[in-house]
């Protein structure tokens, strides 16, 4: 006969378990580092605020009201002074900041505190401590006079004010 016989397949590899749930543990991975760890950490670190929480500092609850803390009670409850003769009671966990006085202002509170999660460790974000040295420390200091005539070529006084002008091709 002139038409071959067509046989059918054999069953295709079945594979194992593993190979079908391998995709679903890499995005449960990735969750994982991402978004699951970071947000334990920030509760963490939220946590340890609250416990930390002292007559005296100043604070700033959940709906954005400061106030300077009175009294710390047992049962998670703050007394809080928000105006002169005006004391309101707070619960704890609705403090969002602890403001105090004592803390550095400006660049040198942003650097004192810790980078974000994971991602910006990996790409280079979150605050970083710079410490800037000059190059060379003969120099002195450079003021606003000094950066003016640094600007500026010094002309010799053998030379004349010809030393400034460019020289011309013979």
């Amino acid at each position: 006969m002139l038409i071959s016989d067509a046989y059918a397949q054999g069953a295709g590899g079945g594979g194992s378990g593993l190979e079908a749930f391998l995709p679903l543990i890499l995005i449960f991975v990735v969750f994982y580092f991402l978004l699951i760890r970071p947000q334990q950490k920030k509760m963490k670190n939220h946590k340890a605020m609250l416990a930390a929480i002292k007559r005296g500092d100043q604070i700033v609850t959940g709906g954005g009201v400061y106030g300077k803390v009175h009294k710390v009670q047992d049962d998670g409850v703050l007394v809080v002074d928000i105006a002169e003769g005006v004391r309101v009671k707070v619960a704890q966990e609705t403090v969002s900041a602890v403001i105090d006085k004592t803390q550095p202002v400006g660049n040198a509170a942003n650097q004192n505190q810790k980078s974000g999660g994971f991602l910006s460790g990996l790409f280079g974000g979150g605050a970083r401590q710079t410490t800037e040295q000059p190059a060379n420390t003969d120099q002195q200091p450079v003021t606003a006079n000094d950066s003016e005539a640094e600007s500026k070529p010094a002309s010799n006084d053998a030379e004349g004010p010809a030393a400034d002008e460019p020289k011309k091709k013979s």
